[in-house]
């Protein structure tokens, strides 16, 4: 432990950080370098450390230890004569020596004068390993890999292109589906975690998916950051917004950059990456055999991974695409290309029906399709997808800024087929009765002279009004039970209805109800409300553990004690906890040493007090000479 200590602490700052996020070590009962020291070599950190490595690095580790067990020289050269010996077939020196150094940086040995030597700790655990169902040494160095990895027949790689490209197609239609499902009613998270049953089943029915893949694709879409949980709430974000108006390709890419940014390298590092490899059974087992303590935690990540690359067309039936190998070598350029003769190409034209419905002959410009959306409702999405405007749809495109005009300019510019007449006739006619409604705050009113007032002797505090020139539909809006839970009373001027809610809560109520409905401010003039807020994605600042661990231990290192003072020191406390008799030897004023059998009682100002076993007095005295400490016998 004295060694480790000290080479803890003489690493740099960064290093000691790295290696304390790398192995996992918590602050928890930290004080100075020995209890780091200490932390790293519990066997539960060995153990998680061994798990992330390889088998040939967990070879190299055993046969080091081996060696220095039976009293021999760990050096590189003697390893790979040994790992040789063996019939492990990675015996190249420059490979040995590249694992070694790996095992140096994590601290699980020291690569020093051309010798690994691992830590007593790290090769009596690893020992142990056999007795525990695990391989020894013998067999990390010789047992054989299992199968390689087969491919499909080089037939069946334009099959596995085609149908990668369908689950491309599909999972950035779904996703765009999601997006503005979102936008339009939030899906709440559930403490525990996971969506509800009812979101999860609206949200499927709106994406045509299956019920168990919601989860699976509102993951892929989270990870490229279009959506976000907001107060509990799964919404959409600017990015996902912007990403609605990119090219199918290029949304693509989106995802399956998001996807591979994520891999962990440990997995990234054991994909096939050549096209037509299978994953599947074949790469469960050459992982298992790969890292022999990895357990359930690589085969869990794997897992999830392997299920997103399906989803994304990244694999087709558990075999590497074309574009899926593009992205797993780095080389997004090459899998957008890939894609982009794969998928089909979008369309800038739709057919405008006389029963006010637009059909599209192909995918849709998604910058077409997006505001198109705003102006109708979605009956179908498919390869050609299929809209129908109706009086809410054009209310809706006339609440969020439009007018008659750019609607039907618009339209004319899309259509293939001219405007019909009920088409034009509806949007007019929209258009027209369009904010003959009004709702806004009651805070002001619409102007000073207008300002309605609950009826004499009211006690309710109402926050929003209702007005309107008809007097007829106001009168149907009061009486209208689907909107009895705004509680709507009559103004004492008649002329209002007035509601204790907010009015943007009024406002979409009525909405809702398909009323030509629009918000107003103080001023009587028409403002464009947006249903939910945009999610936002802030990189909340996070606190180091690592760094706060690091500064806490070079004040306490700062303090001018050495090293050897230091550990003497801890050896005492450590006895005088346990109650334990200890043999000290220590360096009297003539240069002779004499060894005293001591029962240490406590440590102050650079000096100790012992009780002596032997001569049954007690002693008190200087820490710089003692030589040694060993447990008594």
């Amino acid at each position: 432990m004295l060694g480790l200590a000290s080479r803890l602490r003489a690493m740099p700052d960064a290093e000691l950080r790295h290696v304390i996020a790398v192995r996992g070590v918590t602050a928890n009962g930290i004080h100075d370098f020995f209890d780091l020291a200490e932390a790293l070599l519990e066997p539960s950190n060995v153990q998680l450390a061994l798990s992330h490595l390889d088998r040939p690095t967990l070879a190299v580790l055993a046969v080091a230890g081996q060696l220095t067990s039976s009293g021999s020289v760990p050096t590189l050269n003697a390893v790979t004569s040994q790992l040789s010996e063996l019939g492990s077939a990675d015996v190249a020196l420059a490979e040995v020596t590249r694992r070694v150094d790996t095992l140096h940086v994590l601290l699980l040995a020291e690569h020093n004068d051309g010798c690994c030597i691992p830590y007593a700790a790290v090769a009596a655990h690893l020992a142990r390993w056999p007795a525990q169902g695990l391989p020894g040494a013998g067999d990390l160095a010789i047992t054989l890999p299992p199968a390689a990895i087969t491919a499909v027949p080089g037939s069946e790689i334009a099959f596995i292109d085609q149908l990668a490209a369908e689950r491309a197609f599909a999972v950035v239609s779904s996703i765009s589906e999601l997006i503005n499902e979102l936008s339009r009613e939030p899906a709440r998270q559930l403490s525990r975690g996971g969506l509800g049953l009812p979101d999860t089943k609206r949200l499927a029915a709106v994406m045509t998916v299956e019920v168990d893949l919601v989860t699976s694709v509102l993951a892929v879409a989270a990870r490229a950051d279009l959506l976000a949980l907001s107060d509990g709430y799964w919404m959409e974000t600017e990015a996902g917004e912007a990403w609605l108006l990119e090219r199918t390709t290029d949304r693509w890419a989106a995802l399956a950059a998001a996807w591979q940014a994520a891999l962990p390298p440990i997995v990234a590092d054991s994909l096939p990456r050549q096209v037509g490899l299978l994953w599947g059974d074949g790469l469960t087992t050459f992982i298992a055999w790969l890292y022999p303590a990895g357990g359930e935690w690589m085969l869990s990540q794997l897992t999830e991974f392997a299920r997103d690359a399906e989803v994304l067309g990244i694999t087709a039936h558990d075999t590497t695409s074309t574009a899926g190998s593009s992205v797993l070598r780095g080389d997004p350029e090459a899998a957008i290309a890939t894609m982009a003769n794969a998928l089909p190409a979008e369309v800038g034209a739709v057919y405008l029906q006389h029963d006010l419905s637009v059909v599209a002959p192909g995918p849709l410009s998604p910058a077409i399709d997006s505001r198109l959306r705003g102006m109708a409702d979605v009956e179908s999405r498919e390869l050609a997808s299929s809209y129908r405007i109706t009086a809410a749809s054009v209310n809706r495109a006339l609440a969020a800024g439009e007018d008659a005009e750019s609607l039907l300019a618009f339209l004319a510019s899309i259509s293939l087929t001219g405007i019909p007449q009920p088409v034009e006739y509806l949007v007019n006619e929209s258009a027209a009765r369009y904010g003959r409604v009004r709702v806004g705050r009651l805070t002001a009113g619409p102007t000073a002279q207008t300002t309605p007032a609950a009826a004499t002797g009211a006690e309710t505090v109402y926050l929003s009004y209702v007005s309107s020139a008809d007097a007829a539909l106001l009168g149907t809006i009061a009486v209208d039970q689907t909107l009895a839970a705004l509680a709507l009373v009559r103004s004492s001027d008649d002329e209002h209805l007035l509601s204790r809610f907010a009015g943007d809560a009024v406002f979409w109520a009525l909405r809702d109800a398909r009323y030509p409905v629009a918000a107003e401010n103080e001023q009587g003039e028409i403002v464009h409300l947006r249903r939910h807020p945009i999610a936002r994605v802030t990189v909340a600042p996070r606190t180091d553990p690592a760094r706060n661990l690091v500064e806490k231990l070079r004040v306490v290192a700062d303090n001018g004690t050495s090293v050897a003072d230091a550990w003497l020191a801890r050896q005492l406390d450590t006895a005088i906890k346990a109650k334990q008799t200890i043999l000290v030897s220590i360096a009297m004023p003539g240069g002779a040493v004499v060894d005293y059998l001591l029962e240490p009682a406590s440590v102050s100002n650079g000096r100790f007090r012992a009780r002596d076993r032997r001569a049954d007095i007690e002693r008190t005295l200087p820490l710089k000479s003692i030589r040694s400490i060993t447990p008594a016998p």
